[in-house]
C-alpha cells in the first residue's frame, strides 16, 4: 500500500482513515471495567456490529477506509487481538498538512498499540512524511489533543495525556509543514478532559463548539518569531473561527465527539442531545448522519477517537 496523506484541517472532504476493528474480547463486569479504565461491562458481538456499520457509513461518503488490523503481521495478531484499546486510533498519530506525526502513549497499556501501527505506516507513508520524533524531552502527545484548525493554526491540549515537553518538540516540524502557530491550551486534569477532543470539535470550516468552561483559558501561542498568550476565543476569532460555547453537551462522547466528513456533514452518535447544534442560527441546519456506537463508547472514545484521518481534500 502507498499513501500520501494530506491533512489541512478537520473538515475539509474526507477521502481516506484508518480504523481498527474492536478486540475480540469481552469486558466481563463492572469492576473489571473499572480497573481498565472503561465505562461499562462490554460486548464484543455488539461492538463489533456497530463498528462495521460506522465503516460502512464512512464509505458511504466516498472516503476509503483502512483497517490496520487486517495488516498486522501474523505473529503479532494473537497479541495484538488482546489490545482492548485499540479501536482509538486517532491518538497513534497526526497528519499535519502533509507531515505525519507519530504519537507517543502516555500510559504503558497502550504504547505497543502505537509501536505495531507505527510500523504499518512506515511501510506505507513515504519516509520524507513521517516523522518519527526523537527527544529526551518528549514525553506523550495523543492525537486525540490535537486540532488542526486550518491551513495556519494546531491547537493541541497538554492536560492529562499530552505534555507541553512534546508540543516544543513538535512544533517545528509543524512549522515546516506551512503552519505558523502552533497553540497549547491546559484543560483541567479530569476523566472527562483526558483529550481535547471530549470538550470541542469543529464543525465545517467556520465554527468550533465547546464546553462553555473553554471560554475562561488561555492558550499560549508559539510561532517561529516568539510566542504570545491570547483567550481561546480570542484566537480562533484571528483565525477567522467563531466559538459556539454550550453547556448543553450533557454526555460527552456522544454530544461533542464527532467527524466531519465534509464541509456540510458530520458523522455523529445516535445517542447525541440534537439540542447541541440546533440551539445554533447556523449550525441547525447543518447534515448529520448518524450511527449507534454506545457499545463501542464504553471504552472511553467515540467516533472521533475512532478515526484517522490520512486524506482531506481541500475545495
Amino acid at each position: 500500500m502507498e499513501l500520501y496523506p494530506s491533512c489541512y484541517s478537520e473538515h475539509d472532504l474526507l477521502k481516506a482513515v484508518l480504523v481498527c476493528s474492536p478486540a475480540p474480547l469481552d469486558v466481563p463486569d463492572q469492576q473489571t471495567a473499572t480497573d481498565v479504565q472503561w465505562e461499562s461491562p462490554f460486548d464484543y458481538k455488539k461492538a463489533e456490529h456497530q463498528h462495521a456499520a460506522m465503516v460502512e457509513a464512512i464509505k458511504d461518503s466516498g472516503a476509503m477506509v483502512i483497517d490496520y488490523s487486517v495488516y498486522i503481521a501474523e505473529q503479532d495478531k494473537p497479541f495484538h487481538d488482546q489490545l482492548i484499546n485499540r479501536l482509538f486510533t486517532r491518538d497513534l498519530a497526526g497528519v499535519c498538512g502533509k507531515t505525519v506525526i507519530g504519537g507517543e502513549a502516555a500510559t504503558s497499556m497502550r504504547r505497543p498499540e502505537y509501536i505495531l501501527s507505527h510500523q504499518l505506516l512506515s511501510q506505507w507513508i513515504p519516509s520524507n512524511q513521517f516523522e518519527m520524533i526523537r527527544d529526551e524531552k518528549w514525553k506523550a502527545l495523543e492525537f486525540g489533543d490535537v486540532y488542526v484548525l486550518n491551513r495556519d493554526a494546531v491547537l493541541i491540549n497538554v492536560g492529562v495525556r499530552s505534555s507541553m515537553e512534546s508540543v516544543e518538540a513538535v512544533r517545528e516540524k509543524m512549522f515546516a509543514a506551512g503552519f505558523s502557530e502552533v497553540a497549547a491550551i491546559d484543560l483541567p486534569r479530569r476523566a472527562d478532559t483526558m483529550h481535547l477532543d471530549m470538550n470541542a470539535n469543529m464543525v465545517g470550516p467556520r465554527h468550533f463548539l465547546a464546553k462553555s468552561y473553554m471560554r475562561f483559558f488561555p492558550v499560549r501561542v508559539l510561532t517561529q518569531a516568539g510566542g504570545a498568550y491570547f483567550m481561546l476565543g480570542d484566537f480562533l476569532h484571528r483565525h477567522g473561527i467563531e466559538p459556539v460555547w454550550t453547556n448543553d453537551i450533557k454526555s460527552t462522547l456522544p454530544d461533542i465527539n464527532f467527524l466531519n466528513l465534509n464541509p456540510e456533514t458530520i458523522l455523529a452518535s445516535s445517542k447525541r442531545n440534537k439540542r447541541v447544534l440546533h440551539h445554533h442560527d447556523v449550525l441547525k441546519y447543518h447534515n448529520v448522519i448518524e450511527v449507534e456506537v454506545d457499545e463501542l463508547e464504553k471504552g472511553g472514545g467515540g467516533i472521533r477517537c475512532m478515526t484517522l484521518p490520512l486524506i482531506r481534500e481541500s475545495s
